[in-house]
């Protein structure tokens, strides 16, 4: 089982601490750091947050909220090993040349240790800020990833879309031989066919192994649907530290690749807290 952390780009004070908790993991044997995205935060809103029981997201305008790629970065030049995942960014928002341009960087600067966590967004008022039209997100979604993959094929690109009008051009660097995984976010929607289309892998909302095993029922059938083994996607979990490690046996027996660990769950010191995770659980699995 693999390890991961998220987010550890919210809430925090200094870049000592978003390196220092980097660092941290890494030494003591944690796979992965990863972030969540939001380029601003309304003072209020009428979208509703899909993954909590008032609609609200956790965080307040105030809250710092440092650009993924930025900080995944900044972490890669303070680290070896660690790999760096955006858990997730909002593709149907974002200029797709752009990020495909950011993302083959980032995985160069990395030594190809970047993975392209990715969904299509909730937060209408956002989409507002950022000038795109919040209708028709999952299909821009779907046209975009398809689009970024050509940009990093090295070959010259050719995509007219309804979506988007590319020719004639290349783009590098390119990622590495191991490419660049697209981990698709969320669970709503058209999320059995779109992660069974385009994903890597996956990276779910729930946070225990029944709810996984019942997630991956229909995700089995969109992938027999066009033909593709499930077996192919790496399935990511949430984990509240709760139930030690039989919760962890059952996420594996249920088809969890990686468990990702919430910083707000390691405690109110988050360094004694991953030094626990790693000796309690990572070092046992």
């Amino acid at each position: 089982m693999k390890f991961g952390l998220v987010p550890v780009n919210v809430g925090v004070k200094s870049v000592e601490q978003i390196v220092g908790l980097a660092q941290l993991a890494e030494s003591v044997g944690i796979e992965s750091v990863w972030t969540f995205e939001h380029v601003m935060v309304p003072q209020d809103y009428a979208s509703k947050y899909p993954y909590s029981a008032d609609g609200k997201m956790g965080a307040s305008p105030e809250t710092n909220f440092v650009d993924p790629l930025i900080a995944l970065a900044t972490i890669a030049a303070h680290t070896k090993t660690l790999k760096l995942g955006t858990g997730v960014n909002i593709l149907s928002q974002a200029n797709p040349l752009l990020l495909a341009k950011q993302a083959a960087s980032l995985d160069f600067v990395s030594g190809g240790r970047f993975m392209l966590g990715a969904g299509i967004g909730w937060l209408r008022e956002e989409f507002d800020a950022m000038g795109v039209p919040y209708e028709r997100r999952g299909a821009r979604f779907d046209d975009y990833v398809a689009a970024m993959r050509k940009v990093w094929s090295g070959d010259v690109v050719e995509h007219r879309s309804e979506f988007i009008d590319w020719s004639g051009f290349k783009s590098y660097p390119i990622p590495g031989k191991a490419g660049i995984p697209i981990i698709v976010g969320g669970n709503k929607g058209k999320i059995y066919e779109r992660v069974a289309r385009h994903g890597d892998g996956w990276f779910l909302p729930v946070d225990n192994a029944g709810a996984l095993a019942e997630q991956l029922v229909p995700l089995a059938a969109a992938c027999a649907a066009i033909g593709r083994n499930p077996a192919e996607i790496e399935i990511s979990c949430m984990w509240n530290m709760q139930g030690g490690l039989d919760a962890i046996k059952a996420f594996e027996a249920a088809g969890a690749s990686r468990i990702i660990v919430p910083v707000l769950a390691l405690g109110k010191d988050p360094v004694a807290g991953i030094t626990r995770l790693a000796e309690d659980i990572v070092a046992r699995c």
